[in-house]
């Protein structure tokens, strides 16, 4: 019998018990996956009563870059298994506590600690594995950043901190003038490592994808590769703003994607999904970023799949079957705060609701900011184009307030 597919009862000695390292809106609909399966859930995160913690049967708050105070809270907990949802963690102790044989680490410590930044999966892709991606090169100055452009990379180019998310810290230069502006926006968005950037030369792409490619274990207990359709999606320097499946691709390009989706996750390794970020043009693809965690982009999938993304995790990482069916087209796009304060309310949830075939996940987030994502619009259509259109006008409804 796989070990994985035994799950006991939740606060008993026989609890299955799963610990989140970062519990935000991705890490929330995981937990509330988990519990779906009756699983005991842990939710840490930088900051209290992240959206994660507010479902989690315990929640805790530690810097979770600290290796030290990372230990200490898994021995307390002494959780199954640990899902890092995000990239600031301190990945050499995960590494230690897999080797220790302290807890299961969703896929793999190496894949989380190679993944935690620009620098090691895009070496990985492009010098190991021979991915076709877009020229780069790294700096830890202004000086060797001004140097790699003009050696190397030219203009257009992009700008972005070795470790970040949701495009912080990320800028596109086309002329001499921006570097060093480019340069201190970096640091100030990096999570970790404010000194040290990745500088890449712009590809002409016709769109890009997610492909959302999935580790799971089949009836015979060996581990399956399963593709969902791909995602099709904008983003506004660097941060996803609407997104939708399917995505139409030429036989030939869904081919290439799901060949090096399916090279760089073999390599990675473990269990779960994995979101792929491609760039497409015609029948060429070139690999961008791999997250080894369900992906912002793939929000979609609560109103367009059978299994959601995080139905899809938390089915893999329990080693029990996984159903990548599409059940209709679909779309999402982002709410923003649009205010700078803390506990805000939102009004016309109602208005947006009377979309057709709609739905909204507000987060919880206890603080606003202009940019942040509070929310998500999701809606449903007869194709992606009436599906945008909907979950577009369902998002522009929801006006965020002073409370």
């Amino acid at each position: 019998m796989n070990k994985r597919s035994v799950i006991g009862t939740p606060l008993s000695p026989s609890a299955t018990k799963v610990m989140l390292l970062g519990s935000g809106e991705l890490g929330k609909e995981v937990i509330i996956a988990l519990q779906r399966m009756g699983v005991e859930t842990i939710a840490v995160d930088r900051y209290a009563d992240a959206p994660g913690q507010q479902v989690a049967h315990r929640a805790h708050v530690i810097n979770m870059a600290d290796g030290q105070a990372l230990r200490a809270l898994i021995e307390q907990e002494r959780p199954d298994i640990i899902v890092p949802e995000i990239e600031a963690i301190a990945t050499d102790m995960l590494l230690e506590i897999e080797q220790l044989g302290m807890a299961t680490v969703i896929p793999t410590a190496r894949a989380a600690k190679l993944t935690m930044n620009r620098e090691g999966i895009r070496c990985l892709a492009a010098e190991t594995l021979g991915m076709p991606t877009s020229p780069y090169a790294f700096g830890n100055s202004l000086n060797e950043l001004r140097a790699a452009i003009d050696g190397k990379i030219g203009y257009p180019c992009i700008v972005k901190p070795v470790m970040s998310s949701s495009g912080k810290g990320q800028s596109r230069i086309d002329h001499a003038g921006e570097v060093e502006a480019a340069w201190n926006y970096a640091a100030s968005g990096s999570r970790v490592d404010q000194g040290r950037v990745i500088v890449e030369g712009v590809i002409q792409f016709d769109y890009e994808i997610t492909q959302l490619t999935v580790r799971a274990l089949d009836v015979d207990g060996t581990v399956k590769t399963h593709f969902c359709e791909p995602i099709g999606h904008v983003q506004v320097h660097g941060d996803y703003v609407e997104s939708w499946q399917p995505q139409a691709m030429s036989p030939m390009a869904l081919q290439r994607a799901r060949d090096i989706a399916k090279k760089i996750t073999d390599d990675l390794g473990g269990l779960g999904i994995f979101g792929v970020e491609l760039f497409i043009q015609g029948d060429d693809v070139w690999f961008s970023e791999v997250s080894p965690r369900p992906h912002d982009t793939g929000m979609v999938t609560m109103c367009s799949q059978k299994q959601s993304e995080f139905d899809l995790h938390a089915r893999a990482i329990l080693g029990l079957p996984v159903d990548i069916s599409l059940q209709a087209p679909g779309a999402s796009a982002v709410i923003y705060g649009q205010l700078e304060a803390p506990g805000i309310a939102f009004s016309g949830i109602a208005e947006a609701l009377s979309v057709p075939q709609s739905d909204l996940r507000l987060f919880g987030k206890p603080e606003s900011f202009i940019r942040r994502r509070m929310g998500v619009a999701l809606a449903n259509g007869v194709d992606t184009n009436e599906a945008r259109g909907r979950a577009k006008l369902a998002a522009s409804r929801v006006k965020p307030i002073q409370a």
